[in-house]
């Protein structure tokens, strides 16, 4: 598997809204990348 096609800006914003390692957001599947932004998006929207 190849890593993520993201520039650093954006995986270093990734992994501090995730709170997970720089390396770990980069090798990262992409749809379980996908799904825990998701759970953030639902927690953002229940804390307004």
């Amino acid at each position: 598997m190849r890593p993520l096609q993201i520039s650093a800006e954006t995986a270093q914003k990734l992994s501090e809204s995730l709170k997970v390692p720089l390396e770990q957001i980069m090798h990262m599947p992409q749809h379980i990348l996908l799904a825990k932004l998701a759970e953030l998006e639902k927690e953002n929207k229940n804390e307004e």
